[in-house]
Parts: structure tokens; C-alpha cells; sequence
């Protein structure tokens, strides 16, 4: 059975801390002094319980069946420890770890010796180490879990915040936030220094090999702007190519949107400007580098929006059980290779070209129509979910019973859902 929101987000702190600590203990052994292995200035280590529960979310359904749990613990966690030190070279020009001199290793970033650990330590994780943290929380009474929760996640949120903040360099420009968080600051920095010194220090003791890279240009620098245009871009062009896809291949239009409004595809929307802001620095390395980090990401991206709209929206957008080579019917062989050559034509010849016109479309227009696509983006997205929410409801037999339900039922019910997202399979 899957866990509750509560129960995950209990995971989350759980394996942060354990997180923590293990690094912490491995760095303070291998360096004979201590050494606080955390991004930020509490005892968490955010990646450790990110994927966790995303290994949990993603997994929980092969969780008795040995090989693809650890292979796909193996490949998610490989995944999130590239992407995170992507993102984090990305935010503030530095490298994080680096494991060029590991036999195997990829971009520096990832290496078959760790892979292999995270592939164990997910399957233990998964096998054994949820139930038993769970376990252990129904012991606790509902209100103490409850007070718990809040206070972990105010200081998480907190922390994150600074410390991301602080690895930008804007500790000036929200010097009052840093204030405010005096209190945590007591607690985990010793007296008389600053927070945003605190992490600097910590961050270059502990990462002995973290070390600078070359600072951005303005045409090497990804900004949100550029983020927001790809995505709609994505969107847009990924379900015309899906359209045109189906058409070719079962000799019918059908629709392949995400969302009520439009033809638009989240999936490929987020899955071209993720990409974008992780490999776009990368497009001079060769198509093999490209073609499989395309491929294991997008596997691994793919699974996991399959596993999500099933959990959240009861329904089954795709299903891939008479392909060979495929893992629940969500993601195949086939289609993993199709991410990877997606991934070099984007990189190396269409992102040039449309990055661009976005860079053009942006010095004449300002802020002004990229604020106006988000705000219709989000009402898009939050009306799409709303009415996807319903529609599984109605299935379920559950009637309307507040405002929004009876508006959701009357302008998006079954006869137009089913138009809008042919292919889905109530679960």
C-alpha cells in the first residue's frame, strides 16, 4: 500500500537526517577532523530525502521484485545526483563533487561505484526501511506528528531558502530575511558569525574539490524567462509532433494535450526546458554524450510522470505493456531511445535557433507578455488538474458537493474529458 502524504514527508526529513549524518561521518573519518557534509545549516541532506521518497513514489509497485528495484533505484538516484550537480553549478558557476578520477564516471557527476551504492541503499530503503520508519511514527501520538511536521518544515523551507540564497550571492539584497532567521542561526552557526559566511566556509571545507568554473556570459546565461518560452515551446511543439505521430501511426487524430486549454504537452514541455537548462552548456560535447544522458533521463523522467498522474489523477495516459523491453507498461526500450535522439536534435540543432528568436522575442516584448503566458499557463494548469481531479471522482461515483466541483461538472464532464484525453484509463 502507498504511503500518505504525511508518512512521505516523515520520510523525507528521516532520510535527510540519515543523510547527514552518514555523509557527515564518512567526510569526518576521511579528513580526521569534523566535517558538516549539508548544503544547508541544519542536519539535513535534502537530496538524500528527495530521493528517497521519490524512489519510494516511483517504486513501490516492484517493490517485491528484487532486479527492477534495485536497477530502478540505481538509475533514479544516478539521475537526481546528476541533475542536482548540474543545478548547482548552474545557480552559481561552482562544482559541487567531483568524481573524474572514479573509473566510469560520467561528467565528473556520476560514477558506477556510487551508482551502485545509491541502487543498494534505495532497495533497503524500499524493502525495508520505509516500513519500519512508519512504524515507528504510528507510535507517536497524532498530535505530536503533527506539531513535529510543521516545525521541521518552517526550518526546512527557512534554511533552504538562505542557503540557496546564500549560494547565489544576494545574502545583501535580503540581509532582513537572514534576520529573521536569527533564531536557527543561534542554533546552528557558532556565535559571532554571520549565516551567510557560515555556509561559504562549510560549503569549501567540506567540498575540498569544489572549484570555480567559468563565470557566465550574458549569452551563456539561462534565465527564467528563457525557462518559461521553452516550456510553452515544448509544449506546443510536442503535441503536434504526438498528433502527428498518432495520426501516422494508428490512421486517426486524436488529441494529445495536457491541458484543457490548448494543445499543449506538459510533459514535453518540462522534459525540453529541464533539458534546455541542464544540457545547454554541454552542446559541444558529442552526440554519445548527449544521446545517453537523453535516454536515462528521459526514461527515468517519463516513468515517474506515469507514476504521478496515476497516484494524484487516478488515470493511465499511456500504456506501453505490448512494447518489448518495457518496465510496467510505463516506460520501454524503444521509447528511452527516442528521449536520447530527442535530446541531441534539440541541444545541438533546434535550440539554437529557437533560443534565438525567444532572446529577440524577449528584448522587444520585456516582461510584460512573458508575465501575462505564466499567469495563463497557471490558470491553465490549475483548471486542467481541477477538472482531471472531478473526472476521476465521477468515475468513482462521488458526487459534487462544493462550487468549483459543480462547475468542474458542468463545463469539463465526461463527454469532453474523454475528447481531451482519449487515451486515459481509469484505475
Amino acid at each position: 500500500m502507498m504511503y500518505s502524504i504525511e508518512e512521505l514527508t516523515l520520510l523525507f526529513f528521516t532520510y535527510s537526517f540519515l543523510g547527514w549524518c552518514g555523509e557527515t561521518v564518512v567526510a569526518t573519518v576521511k579528513n580526521k577532523d569534523f566535517r558538516n557534509r549539508g548544503f544547508v545549516s541544519s542536519p539535513f541532506c535534502f537530496i538524500y530525502g528527495f530521493s528517497g521518497v521519490l524512489i519510494t513514489v516511483i517504486l513501490w509497485e516492484v517493490k517485491y521484485q528484487p532486479v527492477y528495484l534495485f536497477l530502478g533505484s540505481l538509475i533514479i538516484a544516478t539521475a537526481i545526483e546528476w541533475v542536482a550537480g548540474k543545478m548547482l553549478e548552474r545557480m552559481n558557476g561552482e562544482r559541487w563533487w567531483d568524481y573524474s578520477g572514479h573509473i566510469g564516471n560520467f561528467d565528473g557527476y556520476i560514477c558506477p561505484l556510487y551508482s551502485v551504492i545509491w541502487g543498494i541503499l534505495g532497495f533497503f530503503a524500499v524493502r525495508f526501511g520505509n516500513d519500519i520508519a512508519v512504524g515507528l511514527f504510528e507510535l507517536m501520538p497524532q498530535l505530536v506528528k503533527t506539531i513535529l511536521l510543521i516545525i521541521l518544515s518552517v526550518i526546512a523551507v527557512m534554511d533552504l531558502l538562505i542557503s540557496l540564497l546564500t549560494a547565489l550571492g544576494w545574502g545583501k539584497e535580503f540581509s532582513p530575511l537572514f534576520r529573521w532567521n536569527g533564531k536557527l542561526q543561534r542554533l546552528t552557526v557558532k556565535a559571532g558569525m554571520g549565516l551567510s559566511g557560515y555556509v561559504r566556509r562549510r560549503i569549501r571545507k567540506a567540498y575540498p574539490v569544489h572549484e570555480e568554473v567559468q563565470q557566465k556570459t550574458d549569452e551563456e546565461r539561462f534565465t527564467l524567462e528563457q525557462f518559461i518560452w521553452l516550456f510553452v515551446i515544448g509544449a506546443f511543439l510536442g503535441d503536434i509532433v504526438e498528433t502527428i505521430f498518432c495520426r501516422l501511426r494508428a490512421g486517426i487524430w486524436m488529441s494529445r494535450s495536457s491541458l484543457v486549454w490548448g494543445p499543449f504537452s506538459v510533459v514535453w514541455g518540462l522534459a525540453i526546458a529541464c533539458a534546455t537548462a541542464l544540457l545547454y552548456k554541454d552542446r559541444n560535447k558529442p552526440d554519445s554524450h548527449l544521446f545517453l544522458i537523453g535516454t536515462m533521463l528521459g526514461g527515468a523522467y517519463e516513468y515517474a510522470c506515469s507514476v504521478f498522474t496515476e497516484l494524484v489523477f487516478g488515470q493511465v495516459f499511456w500504456d506501453y505493456s505490448e512494447i518489448p523491453f518495457n518496465i510496467g507498461g510505463r516506460i520501454n526500450l524503444l521509447y528511452c531511445f527516442f528521449w536520447g535522439m530527442a535530446a541531441v536534435v534539440w541541444i545541438k540543432y533546434l535550440y539554437p535557433i529557437v533560443i534565438a528568436w525567444v532572446k529577440l522575442l524577449l528584448k522587444k516584448t520585456g516582461k510584460l507578455l512573458t508575465l501575462a503566458l505564466t499567469i495563463f499557463l497557471a490558470a491553465n494548469i490549475i483548471v486542467s488538474m481541477a477538472a482531471l481531479v472531478r473526472y476521476d471522482e465521477r468515475a468513482r461515483d462521488i458526487p459534487a458537493e462544493s462550487a468549483w466541483e459543480e462547475y468542474m461538472d458542468e463545463h469539463y464532464g465526461d463527454e469532453k474529458m474523454e475528447k481531451i484525453y482519449p487515451n486515459a484509463i481509469q484505475k
